[in-house]
């Protein structure tokens, strides 16, 4: 990361301050402006979050919005109603009240003298969720969005359900904001009611992972928020970006293929950072990005980027999966989405692997009775000498235990190792070593044929990047509730027994296979604690003769070569954070083979520091565990513990989260408890413990 230090632009900081709603609120702002916008207005750009802007992303803001004030726009930092030192209490993601403060802030800001009347929104994750959809309102100020790791859909491409399956991090990421919503205002900042603003949020923010939990299917709940439901109410340039270990990279996509308006793709190899922060590499100067998007599209500045790739994204080349730093590849780009240059190749699964059926290398035939058979016999059981038809799988719940989260937030901790530590749970097919490279581009769909023996049953499928030497680099997966398999809004329970035929979508990527490496297809029947497994152990039965898998493979193109190279990544320089006491990351497997005990533990620990600007200690850490025993899945438990602190002088506060979620065959049981202190003394206590009904879950 280089750090800037002299702008174009003479940059004045407006420090922190407050602005009125029209019901009497506050929220909390700050902001950074070119010199001359006082005499000569400039366009604004605006990031609504409720991260904390006096501790929490201090350091992530002092190094991004400077930057852009340096460069001729006046940037706008704001905490949500309920967040940081805003007034009021934040109760659920992306709610009414929270775009109606959206649209508050954007005309507040275009009121000022310093601003032009046109305001783009940026945002990662929640920013990038309500940047959408404030733009989805048709607000004539909004002049373009820059939108990074968040999505159109947020049922089937958020941290809550995937592919009708419970995630995890729907558990973590609640448990994240139960310890956000219970971190008091700074009493330097909104004086001596900090006490009785904090004590509001303590009592009213609630349990949101309760409310996640009781709509477990794609209802009226999750279709708001979705801009998905209606791309046509966006009407200004988007500019849409994630990353290939992020779990929000299907909504680029979608962006680019639903929207009509001026809109960009990037995709990098990175996890949930902004990408100038990039982890895993390579980082990119988008910070530079960013300005060229808001001189097109807020300063009207004819700059050639409408006449670049609509989409680039990072084509990854093999890498070992035990080391997650930098991604070897290279920047590729597609001039639209969906690119009709994209062909799909299509593979048979037979028992000795993937039979390519449109290519030249392989011929593959059915027989009327459902017997796989090569051109020119039949395909023998090694063992028997008998015609396979079908093979079985019934993966034991260790399956999933270094498949690392849904989307990642630490290269160092949160991706997944080498997936031969799973494929012995699974059902896997190769193909043959490949002769030459093959690149594949966008998402692969497992079509399966296959029956359960239970009423209720997910499916895991996963593309591998099998090296020569045998190591297996996860590329791409996609889950499946199998009671969701003729859509998310009305789940139906399966016959024991009965076939049918179903797709799996696994998540878009880009990867180059090189020669003598195979791709590998596994399946399971559980991808715990990624998933929250079903009720009981399911055993599938897949039929060879009827399942394929898709691929889309792209053919090189020569023009990547020409592509216009990205900047170093840069930054304003950060504001200083003096550690007293070191990060720690961890994330650890164990197995106790005496009470056959299995535990992931996942610990983030951001350590103790003090920031100079304010001189306000933090102490910030969370803690993940996951266990079952015996592949009991009556003994399945997920608990994540938050400790918030915050210290300056005689002033001392701190919480303490908890949040437990365990099963049985019916219900999901969950029990909260949160304390809050100052100083030695506990000031709130509170606890829940709620039973809700499983759907089809």
């Amino acid at each position: 990361m280089q750090y800037i230090d002299d702008f174009p632009e003479t940059v004045e900081s407006l420090g922190e301050f407050r602005i009125a709603m029209t019901d009497g609120a506050e929220l909390s702002a700050t902001a950074w402006l070119p010199a001359r916008a006082w005499r000569e207005p400039v366009p604004a750009v605006l990031e609504y979050i409720p991260y904390r802007l006096g501790d929490s992303t201090a350091v992530r803001d002092s190094m991004m919005h400077p930057y852009f004030a340096g460069h001729g726009y006046a940037a706008v930092r704001v905490d949500l109603r309920g967040s940081g030192n805003s007034d009021g209490v934040l109760r659920d993601e992306y709610l009414p009240r929270e775009l109606d403060d959206g649209e508050e802030v954007i005309r507040w800001i275009t009121e000022q003298p310093w601003c032009s009347g046109t305001v783009g929104i940026i945002g990662i994750s929640w920013g990038g969720f309500n940047g959408l959809q404030l733009a989805a309102r048709r607000n004539p100020a909004i002049g373009g969005v820059i939108t990074v790791c968040s999505t159109d859909d947020r049922y089937a491409d958020d941290v809550h359900y995937m592919g009708g399956c419970l995630l995890s991090d729907n558990l973590s990421w609640a448990s994240t904001m139960f310890a956000y919503n219970s971190c008091p205002p700074d009493p330097a900042v909104v004086g001596n009611r900090w006490r009785e603003m904090w004590k509001e949020r303590l009592e009213h923010s609630g349990l949101w992972l309760a409310e996640w939990l009781k709509h477990q299917r794609r209802d009226e709940y999750w279709q708001y928020g979705s801009v998905g439901e209606d791309f046509s109410r966006i009407t200004c340039p988007v500019f849409a970006v994630s990353g290939w270990a992020d779990g929000y990279s299907n909504s680029v996509f979608r962006l680019l293929e639903g929207l009509s308006v001026p809109r960009y793709g990037l995709i990098g190899a990175w996890g949930h950072k902004y990408p100038h922060m990039a982890e895993p590499g390579p980082a990119i100067g988008f910070l530079q990005e960013c300005l060229r998007f808001w001189d097109r599209h807020l300063a009207g500045r004819k700059n050639g980027i409408d006449s670049e790739p609509m989409l680039r994204v990072w084509m990854q080349d093999a890498y070992d999966p035990e080391e997650s730093s930098v991604r070897p590849g290279r920047w590729v780009a597609e001039p639209q989405w969906r690119s009709p240059r994209i062909r799909t190749d299509t593979f048979a699964l037979a028992p000795w692997g993937l039979v390519q059926e449109n290519g030249q290398d392989y011929e593959l035939a059915m027989d009327t009775d459902g017997a796989v058979r090569r051109a020119g016999g039949a395909i023998p059981d090694e063992d028997t000498g008998e015609e396979l038809r079908e093979l079985t799988v019934e993966s034991p719940l260790n399956v999933g235990l270094f498949v690392g989260k849904w989307t990642s937030y630490s290269a160092d901790t949160d991706l997944p190792s080498d997936q031969r530590h799973a494929d012995g749970g699974a059902l896997i097919f190769d193909t043959a070593p490949f002769e030459e490279a093959v690149e594949i581009l966008g998402a692969p769909v497992a079509e399966l044929t296959l029956s359960a023996n239970r009423p209720v049953a997910m499916v895991a499928c996963r593309v591998s990047d099998v090296a020569p030497d045998g190591r297996a680099t996860r590329v791409t997966y996609g889950l499946l509730n199998l009671t969701h398999r003729s859509g998310h809004e009305t789940p139906q329970p399966l016959e024991p027994g009965v076939q049918y035929t179903v797709r799996v979508r696994l998540n878009e990527t880009a990867q180059t296979f090189r020669a003598g490496h195979s791709l590998r297809l596994a399946v399971s029947t559980s991808y715990w604690p990624l998933a929250w497994p079903p009720p009981q152990p399911v055993r599938l039965r897949v039929s060879m003769a009827e399942s394929r898998l898709h691929v889309p493979i792209r053919p090189p193109r020569e023009e990547d070569a020409e592509l216009r190279a990205f900047g170093p990544a840069e930054a304003a320089r950060p504001v200083e954070k003096r550690l007293l006491s070191p990060e720690n990351r961890e994330w650890t497997v164990s197995h106790n083979l005496a009470t056959n005990d299995h535990i992931l533990k996942v610990e983030k620990d951001e350590g103790r520091f003090v920031l100079e600007k304010n001189d306000l200690e933090v102490t910030r850490k969370q803690s993940e565990r996951y266990s079952y025993r015996r592949n009991r899945y009556d003994t399945l438990r997920a608990e994540v513990t938050g400790v918030r602190g915050f210290r300056r002088g005689d002033w001392h506060t701190y919480s303490v989260t908890r949040t437990v979620l365990t099963s049985t065959e019916t219900h999901f049981r969950l029990q909260a408890d949160l304390d809050a202190y100052e100083g030695d003394a506990r000031i709130f206590s509170s606890s829940w413990d709620e039973e809700i009904p499983r759907d089809f879950v």
